[in-house]
């Protein structure tokens, strides 16, 4: 083999294969397994010890409420596009604080009404039901409003008028209490919205009714008093007749008036809304409203009602001519309807079609009741004309009966106007109770009998999941950080000539002693001793003239790397194949030859250099055949002076004529210039690499510096290596060689060369 002595190194390739891939898993395998393990076992505590949850779901549907035609979009196609704005509005109320704070109210007057309290979760105070298990461990309704947001789910169905309410809840009775809870309220509030005019009208009236019906009871207290204190007691008919015409009216502009007052109550409180929303807009309306014309064409047809009215008073006694009048009088009006409903519909697009479209509707109410509140103030001014009419009739009645008159008109206009105020309440209740909201529940919620939470199985996945994914992170991680040569290929990439790997001596791992570090005297059929064999026959084939490969350095780039272990297994193998071989100690630092052989370090080679003994007191065999060595002896102030001394040189040429093999047992290259001193002398140097120890930029800064003084470097040998789980193929071939047979014992002198 041709000495490698240039200074260059290879970079390392870039290219990741598949197999780098599985030697990191085999070089990583043990943290692997204890992280998957961990986060699994993690995983499955956590999922037999969920709290299940159940979950509840409530279904509504929302209609979006009708409006005008003019509310209807240009193109039909794209009616779901405000549809679905109208169902996302609705979304965000039924997540508002007013929805979950009457939610909140139901639910805690459900929970006073239960008996068993246990029967809920979220509306318990843990800490304090644990200790008082009564329905004072009630939680506070602000935390209760608080919670009820993370345990609601409100999603619209895709393409659908339906949307779903789900709660979840340790408590299966809780998620559909809370699920139907929140139905319900919405719903209500949905009513309250869509019944809020109607609702204003009921109140008012029925306001005015017990008003009306406590200054009829007044009146019929005066005409008592009036008759007891010795008045008239009855009226002459033409008198009791005028009073009935004159109640009558007069009962007429008191309930107009009344419906005025109610519709100037709507009108303000939907201008205040529209204000509110839009203050430009709600100008506009006011403006566009005050056109004269739509006043005279109201003013007429409350003249010809009025006049229809006096017609039929006047002509009581021909039934057929009042079929007549009211035909003639009925054209009329309706002309008149007609035109007035043909300029209200023009008004009505002039506005609206500038109008945004989620203010139409409430601007489309605005101009209805401004159009009522206007007719009825012509109505009422028609009216009060008449009244005045027959106010100066009722005046020219006889002085003696004026007084009784007036209380009696007083007592029928108010007995008139009650039972109008009764008719108008009455309506107003049915209309505001049969005014429908746009909610539909379709299907309550129901009690779950299984839990829709945790999924157990799941957990557990995710979880054996995660542990690999962990396991694999700190794989890749520690490998990114660790700089260390692993793989004989880490030490060729770098144009280094490795002359073999020395796997781990398992005996040494498992019980800690150095028992057996010689490993080729005490199992010579062991995997480790067939690779010094294959490391022997290595170095002896590194020149073509084996004798000139007599002196060889053994050293290392860093302390702790097993280079007197390779020493002396190398020597006892040279020893094994009958080479006479020796091993001088001289790392004089931190000797360790002597430990190794468990003998003494005196005397030793400084002892013989200093005339303390003689060279067969510092020559010592050791137990195997051939094998001899020489201790360090007594340590020297200065090392490395002693190693360049012209007696040192002269020492070992005397040797190269006694030995076939000298191996010299070195300090770290890098730590002191020992090593660069022996390896001028000796033959060729060799350099011990510890798999997953020495680092590579330390290992090329060794090489580096035994390279260059044109020394011979040999090549690098990998101590430590775990072989079997990068180097699988080289693993069943060293078994199937090693393993000795039932009827033999392998012996071989000169084992095969192992090629890496």
């Amino acid at each position: 083999m041709s000495n490698n002595n240039n200074n260059g190194f290879y970079s390392e390739q870039s290219t990741t294969s598949f197999k780098d891939y599985i030697d990191l898993i085999r070089n990583n395998a043990i943290p692997i397994i204890i992280i998957t393990i961990t986060s699994l076992v993690f995983a499955v505590i956590y999922a037999m010890n969920a709290v299940d949850i159940y979950k509840s779901t409530t279904v509504l549907k929302l209609s979006k409420p009708q409006g005008s035609i003019l509310d209807a979009p240009l193109m039909p196609g794209f009616s779901d596009f405000g549809n679905d704005r109208f169902i996302a509005n609705e979304i965000e109320v039924l997540k508002s604080y007013t929805i979950r704070e009457k939610v909140s109210s139901a639910l805690i007057d459900s929970f006073m009404v239960v008996d068993e309290p246990d029967t809920f979760s979220l509306l318990l105070d843990k800490s304090r039901f644990a200790f008082d298990r009564s329905k004072s461990a009630l939680i506070a309704p602000q935390d209760l409003i608080k919670s009820l947001s993370s345990i609601t789910s409100i999603e619209q169905k895709r393409g659908l008028d339906i949307v779903e309410i789900s709660i979840e809840s340790p408590s299966p009775y809780e998620a559909s209490l809370i699920a139907n809870a929140y139905a319900d309220a919405y719903r209500q509030l949905n009513l309250e919205i869509n019944r809020n005019q109607l609702t204003l009208v009921k109140n008012f009236l029925a306001s005015q009714r017990k008003e009306k019906l406590e200054q009829l009871s007044d009146s019929e207290e005066l005409i008592k008093t009036f008759q007891e204190k010795g008045g008239i007691v009855a009226l002459d008919q033409q008198a009791s007749s005028l009073i009935s015409e004159i109640s009558r009216f007069e009962s007429q502009a008191n309930i107009t008036k009344i419906e005025m007052l109610s519709s100037e109550k709507v009108l303000n409180s939907l201008k205040a809304e529209l204000k509110k929303k839009d203050p430009q807009l709600s100008t506009f309306l006011e403006s566009g409203m005050t056109q004269e014309y739509l006043k005279t064409l109201q003013t007429e047809i409350a003249k010809l009602e009025l006049n229809k009215t006096l017609a039929l008073n006047d002509n009581k006694s021909n039934k057929i001519n009042d079929e007549y009048i009211v035909a003639e009088y009925d054209k009329k009006i309706n002309q008149l309807k007609s035109k007035l409903d043909k300029q209200v519909d023009g008004l009505k697009v002039s506005i609206l079609a500038s109008t945004p479209e989620e203010l139409r509707t409430l601007s489309q109410k605005i101009i209805e009741e401004e159009i009522k509140l206007k007719s009825l103030e012509t109505m009422l001014s028609q009216l009060n004309i008449i009244v005045k009419n027959y106010d100066q009739r009722f005046n020219k009645l006889p002085k003696t009966t004026i007084e009784l008159a007036r209380l009696q008109r007083n007592r029928e206009s108010l007995e008139k106007l009650y039972v109008l105020v009764e008719e108008k309440y009455q309506e107003a209740i049915i209309n505001e109770q049969s005014q429908p909201g746009n909610v539909y529940i379709i299907d309550s919620a129901r009690i779950p009998l299984t839990p829709s939470k945790p999924n157990r199985m799941l957990i557990i996945l995710v979880g054996f999941v995660m542990g690999i994914g962990l396991a694999f992170g700190f794989a890749f991680i520690r490998n990114y950080f660790d700089d260390t040569i692993k793989t004989p290929e880490d030490i060729q990439n770098r144009n280094v000539n490795v002359l073999s790997w020395i796997p781990q001596i398992e005996a040494m791992t498992t019980t800690g002693t150095n028992d057996f570090e010689f490993i080729v005297h005490h199992k010579p059929d062991s995997i480790p001793s067939e690779a010094f064999r294959a490391l022997r026959t290595r170095v002896q084939y590194s020149r073509l003239d084996a004798s000139s490969l007599k002196v060889i350095l053994i050293t290392s780039s860093a302390p702790s790397e097993g280079k007197t272990m390779i020493n002396a297994n190398l020597a006892g193998s040279f020893a094994q194949s009958n080479k006479k071989t020796l091993i001088i100690d001289c790392d004089l630092r931190k000797p360790r030859v002597h430990s190794f052989f468990k003998t003494n370090r005196y005397p030793g080679l400084i002892d013989y250099f200093f005339g303390q003994v003689s060279f067969e007191d510092i020559l010592r065999k050791s137990e195997q055949e051939n094998l001899f060595y020489i201790t360090a002896g007594t340590i020297p102030p200065n090392p490395a002076e002693t190693l360049e001394s012209p007696r040192m040189k002269e020492f070992i040429e005397g040797l190269r004529d006694k030995f076939d093999y000298i191996l010299l047992d070195s300090p770290p290259v890098i730590a002191v210039t020992d090593s660069e001193i022996l390896a001028r002398i000796a033959d060729g140097t060799i350099l011990v690499v510890s798999a997953n120890t020495t680092e590579k930029e330390l290992m090329e800064k060794a090489i580096e510096i035994i390279r260059q003084d044109n020394v011979n470097f040999v090549g690098a040998v990998l101590n430590n290596f775990v072989y079997k789980s990068s180097y699988g193929s080289y693993y069943k071939y060293y078994y199937y060689y090693s393993r000795p047979k039932k009827s033999e014992q392998i012996s071989s002198s000169k084992p095969p060369i192992i090629n890496n």
